[in-house]
């Protein structure tokens, strides 16, 4: 339906921008039941809020002229969790209130504060900003709230989310009690009831969550990899799609840098935005992602909050987000304002049932398939490079002469082929992924195996992840107690209490002689215990009873973290093994519960870098 009984300044307005009918949220807060009152609002991502508020709140503040009052002090106040939302949202503003001679000032961090004050001192009738800027300017007297008539915060759930509630709830208890209080929220968890209870009268709840067009014009597909070819299948991804701008969620900064990295040596023009990074380096990369310096953004969630890019139509969830909310939230960055949009899951294969249980949950078809190949990609370079040399051009003269220059010396075939070379080159190579078959999947985890790794036998350490463990100095402390080489150390599986790890059959004598000598020592290290194994089991309980190994929220299953591949053990190196040997009951150096374990009788949280790490622990060596 078209938009009706809009104030004429908002209609010309909208028509002036080529909206010919609202969207389901902005028809919900315009229904006659909504006028006048405090709104509780689930809308998606990029379904039309910041327009639906905007026309939600125009009866409050424009007069029987159409037009905004002179104001000392600001009439409407938009609060946004992040500095790059707020932004967008005072851009939306300004044209929707054009016509209204609309007086709007911006306030968020990383600007010129008392910039923002003589802006506020001006008459403001609308005031957007961050909470943490907002209550600055609040606590400081240079924003007056006595006279606001609606309160709307965007993205609640977002600023409950980043620790933003006691800024929100001093902002609040400054505006009147009669004031109206919009709450937009992409998801309802149970802090957002509780603030809604706390400033909202009567609310009435408005819910477009499950309409349709939330995603209608994204297309999810769910791509199964192996779990160490996932950094491949995102190459594979960006080159077959090609898309003008994507984004890639992962779920940790750490993440988010290697990745960044690993793409950048590829060949990748790449941004990456995460906790790291100051505001300055954030403004940087968005300014490089909006004039196509670059194309491709790594990112967290945290991170990617706020962020409009008109030109976004992939997103891939390099890591799986943490439940069915995020993964909308994540994905509705891209499919707006009626464009098309492609959402990618990389899906790990130990996960797969976890992903289905996702999308039914949020009520997603996603098509299963496998990522693209080599063959696929260059199949696709090549209709896309007869597309592009195909199109018609204006050619210069100087061009032209050049052009003959060369037909002079070579044949049209020579000089086509040097053209279509030099466009392949500019591209990063695809690619080889393992076939999506169990023989397939067999045969490439064989060919991984290290050469001398054949036959091995396991050891154990009495340290874990909850004694901060890290490959980062087990493997030096491992070479310096066994009296061996990294390259002799296979793989390692980082358990909750013991860490499990491989040595060649062959020298697993020797290591287990130099294991019992150095600890007799005196140093740090000697308080650790390594003794023979039969495998990793421990690790394999913990998580199968919800027990954490790598952090994050409780799970639903009872425990404090989800479960992650390979049930849960972190696993460095190749090489099969072979249970048990001659060394079984052996033990070798103290247990680091023992009275003396650890530096200066330190438990067992000592050891590791969040405690202390063993003497002369370290990357080197």
């Amino acid at each position: 339906m078209p938009f009706s009984n809009l104030p004429p300044v908002l209609a010309e307005a909208i028509a002036a921008r080529g909206y010919a009918a609202p969207t389901a949220v902005q028809a919900a807060v315009l229904a006659p039941d909504a006028a006048g009152r405090d709104l509780i609002v689930s809308a998606q991502t990029g379904s039309g809020k910041t327009v639906a508020f905007g026309l939600a709140f125009a009866a409050d503040l424009l007069d029987s002229n159409g037009r905004l009052p002179p104001a000392e002090s600001p009439l409407a106040l938009v609060i946004a969790p992040t500095r790059e939302l707020a932004l967008q949202v005072s851009r939306e503003l300004a044209w929707l209130y054009a016509g209204a001679g609309a007086r709007i000032a911006t306030c968020v961090g990383g600007m010129d504060a008392s910039k923002e004050r003589r802006n506020l001192r001006g008459g403001a009738q609308i005031v957007v900003g961050t909470p943490g800027r907002l209550r600055d300017h609040l606590e400081r007297g240079a924003l007056d709230l006595s006279a606001l008539r609606v309160a709307v915060l965007d993205e609640a759930d977002e600023m409950l989310d980043m620790g933003f509630r006691e800024d929100l709830e001093e902002i609040l208890d400054g505006t009147p009690q009669e004031r109206r209080t919009l709450l937009f929220s992409a998801t309802m968890p149970r802090q957002i009831v509780a603030l809604a209870t706390r400033y909202q009268n009567d609310a009435l709840r408005i819910s477009t969550v499950g309409d349709e067009r939330g995603h209608g014009d994204i297309a999810y597909q769910a791509v199964t990899v192996s779990p160490a070819e996932i950094e491949a299948a995102v190459v594979n991804l960006l080159r077959f799609h090609e898309a003008e701008t994507a984004i890639l969620f992962c779920a940790t900064r750490d993440n988010v840098r290697r990745l960044h990295a690993m793409l950048q040596e590829r060949g990748f023009a790449v941004v990456a935005l995460s906790g790291e990074h100051s505001q300055s380096e954030r403004n940087q990369a968005l300014q490089a992602l909006r004039d196509r310096r670059a194309r491709v953004c790594v990112a967290t969630d945290v991170a990617a909050r706020g962020i409009d890019l008109p030109t976004l139509s992939l997103v891939i969830h390099v890591e799986i987000p943490r439940d069915a909310e995020t993964l909308q939230h994540r994905s509705g960055r891209t499919g707006r304002a009626g464009k098309k949009g492609t959402a990618v899951i990389v899906v790990p294969f130990p996960r797969r049932r976890r992903v289905e249980s996702m999308l039914r949950g949020a009520k997603i078809e996603a098509e299963w398939i496998d990522a693209p190949t080599k063959a696929a990609i260059q199949e696709q370079d090549r209709e896309r490079l007869l597309g592009a040399l195909l199109q018609p051009v204006e050619i210069e003269d100087e061009d032209r002469a050049l052009a003959q220059r060369l037909m002079a010396e070579k044949s049209p075939e020579d000089i086509a082929a040097a053209l279509v070379r030099a466009h392949r080159a500019a591209m990063p190579a695809p690619e080889d992924l393992t076939e999506n078959t169990p023989e397939a999947r067999k045969a490439a985890q064989q060919e991984r195996h290290r050469p001398g790794f054949e036959d091995t036998v396991w050891f154990s350490m009495a340290i874990g992840r909850r004694h901060n463990a890290d490959p980062r100095w087990i493997l030096p402390l491992l070479c310096r107690r066994g009296h061996i080489t990294r390259n002799e150390i296979g793989a390692i599986r980082i358990g909750g209490n013991e860490t499990h790890f491989q040595v060649p059959r062959a020298i697993a004598s020797r290591f287990a002689d130099a294991v019992e000598r150095t600890a007799q020592g005196d140093d740090d290290q000697a308080a650790i215990l390594i003794e023979p194994s039969e495998g990793p089991r421990e690790a394999a309980r913990d998580n199968r009873s919800g027990k954490r190994e790598f952090g994050g929220k409780p799970s639903r299953h009872g425990g404090k973290g989800p479960r992650r591949a390979n049930d849960g053990e972190r696993t460095y190196g190749k090489g099969p093994h072979k249970p048990g040997g001659k060394f079984a009951g052996k033990k070798f150096g103290k247990s680091p519960g023992a009275k003396d374990a650890g530096p200066k009788g330190a438990g067992p949280k000592s050891f590791g870098p969040k405690g202390g790490k063993p003497k002369g622990s370290g990357p080197k060596g």
